[in-house]
């Protein structure tokens, strides 16, 4: 079940990231900007690093600051990898982590036609991520931690590559009530970040269980039907496939954001699940419970 998931997830977000979509997009744009990103911000990366699949801005809220090392799990085409190299700066270093490799590949390039020095990007599952023990001082995701299949064990990554005091900012997708089981049995809502999310207070307790402490999570209070703009931008449907010919109202497979857009015309899902902002401090002294180790680090 689980690679039947992963597999669903990667082959879906492989075909958005051999897309147009980017900031050029009226409607691609318009979601960033509804979960948090400024105009200024989208305008100082490059625009094939946005492709509309974020359920916030971690970047704005995770206080980084020059020489530190960032490291982004899901790291898509790069959006908040870039901002965030330029936070840390010439001697910090930002990082990506994300399992599809043409995400990885789409972000490599964003990074070396931006021109950034700073940044590099891993090809992994997050509940793997190829990174020592203790040599992180900040993990951000966006939207992403939900579609882990094991979400523990991307826990306690977590907790494994933060250094004694460091810190969680993370934007994901989390439940208030449980969903009806026509989403939560959905693979198309599973793939839209939404049937793979769990309760607020299950993530309260799985961090907690991962030996991090001072936990928040708080309710953004946005619109998750924000996702549907994306296929506006088109008037029907999202921009088509680099070589791809096909007209947008052209009978053609269903693309991720006309699925996604579908179940949420479905269902009102604001009503069970929720865009959420996470804060998490790993304790700066075994003192608070040390979080297990894990075998898969590497230098």
């Amino acid at each position: 079940m689980t690679e039947h998931v992963l597999d669903s997830v990667r082959s879906k977000y492989g075909a958005v990231a051999k897309s147009t979509l980017s900031s050029e997009d009226d409607g691609v744009r318009a979601v960033a900007e509804a979960f948090g990103y400024t105009a200024e911000e989208l305008m100082s990366i490059p625009a094939e690093a946005n492709m509309g699949l974020s359920c916030g801005n971690p970047t704005a809220t995770a206080n980084l600051r020059p020489g530190e090392v960032v490291v982004d799990l899901g790291s898509g085409g790069g959006l908040d990898v870039f901002l965030a190299s330029r936070m840390v700066g010439a001697t910090g270093r930002a990082i990506g982590v994300d399992m599809t490799p043409s995400m990885v590949d789409r972000a490599r390039a964003n990074a070396a036609s931006g021109g950034y020095t700073n940044v590099a990007f891993y090809q992994s599952t997050i509940d793997c991520i190829p990174l020592p023990d203790a040599s992180v001082d900040c993990v951000i995701s966006n939207c992403v931690v939900n579609l882990a299949p094991d979400k523990q064990a991307v826990f306690r990554e977590i907790a494994r590559v933060l250094k004694p005091g460091g810190r969680v900012a993370i934007s994901d997708i989390a439940l208030k009530e449980p969903l009806p089981e026509a989403i939560a049995t959905s693979m198309a809502a599973y793939v839209g970040c939404i049937a793979g999310a769990i309760l607020i207070e299950e993530y309260r307790k799985g961090l907690a269980l991962a030996g991090l402490e001072h936990i928040q999570i708080v309710d953004s209070g946005a619109d998750l039907n924000a996702y549907a703009k994306v296929e506006n931008q088109a008037g029907c449907c999202s921009p088509a496939m680099e070589g791809d010919a096909t007209s947008c109202c052209t009978p053609s497979p269903a693309t991720f954001h006309e699925e996604l857009r579908h179940t949420l015309s479905q269902y009102d899902v604001n009503r069970s699940a929720a865009s959420v902002k996470i804060y998490a401090l790993k304790p700066s002294t075994k003192s608070g419970g040390a979080p297990a180790q894990s075998s898969h680090a590497s230098s």
